[in-house]
């Protein structure tokens, strides 16, 4: 029998609010920030209710694997855009679901998982080029967004045992924001990056704050240390000339 806890439901009412919202700005540069908010995996990490582990970092980079999967599938490879996305997602649940038995929980593996992450992030930070792309806002009314967007959070919701750490970096308003930002993929490739690099401390902070304050308050911390690492991000889209229409 399926039961749904407070954070589940909290889970799908925000964060399905905030994917939607993403989808009527039309300036990638919003739509990238409202993208890196750490409101996801806040929620999903309480829904869980597992200590933040090795799975959780490591999911960071199944991430960026999502989001470049799409980019090249699409962009690259002329796979229409659901399809791309499906691909992707797909991708990254079946690789999660099987590292999740075999990724080590101890601390030298976390703190390992850490560094390599943040180490992989900076490197696609600097690598991928920044181009100008096109703005785009959907034209769907709220009333059908809102309960398509709910419905991928939900069938992830009834599959969060079976990802355990792996669920709270799934891409919830990635996905969106992919299906929003199909002319422009390069805009979300380039989020990503500087999203984990403020998320990498982040989870750091959790991990030593949890034992004694418990997750939820540990969480709270983490913001403090993630907003200020947003300046990369700020910098990359706030310091270049508006998108073009």
């Amino acid at each position: 029998m399926i039961s749904f806890g407070v954070w589940d439901i909290v889970l799908l009412v925000v964060v399905s609010a905030q994917a939607t919202t993403l989808s009527y700005l039309k300036d990638a540069k919003w739509k990238a920030l409202v993208l890196a908010l750490p409101i996801p995996f806040t929620l999903a990490a309480l829904a869980v209710g597992a200590p933040v582990n090795t799975t959780h970092v490591a999911a960071l980079n199944l991430l960026l694997a999502y989001t470049h999967g799409v980019r090249l599938l699409h962009a690259r490879a002329g796979v229409p855009i659901i399809p791309a996305i499906t691909i992707s997602a797909g991708g990254y649940c079946a690789a999660g679901a099987l590292l999740r038995p075999v990724l080590p929980l101890t601390e030298a593996a976390f703190w390992a998982t850490c560094v390599l992450t943040f180490l992989i992030a900076v490197a696609a930070h600097a690598l991928f080029p920044k181009t100008e792309e096109p703005s785009h806002r959907t034209h769907l009314p709220v009333w059908i967004k809102f309960p398509l967007v709910a419905g991928i959070i939900l069938a992830l919701i009834l599959i969060k045992r079976f990802l355990q750490g792996f669920m709270t970096m799934f891409p919830m308003v990635g996905v969106v924001a992919s299906y929003e930002s199909r002319a422009s993929l390069g805009a979300v490739c380039r989020t990503i990056p500087d999203f984990i690099i403020g998320m990498v401390p982040m989870m750091a902070v959790v991990r030593l704050l949890q034992p004694r304050l418990g997750l939820g308050a540990a969480l709270a911390a983490g913001w403090f240390v993630f907003l200020p690492m947003l300046w990369p991000l700020v910098r990359d889209f706030w310091g270049r000339p508006a998108e073009k229409s």
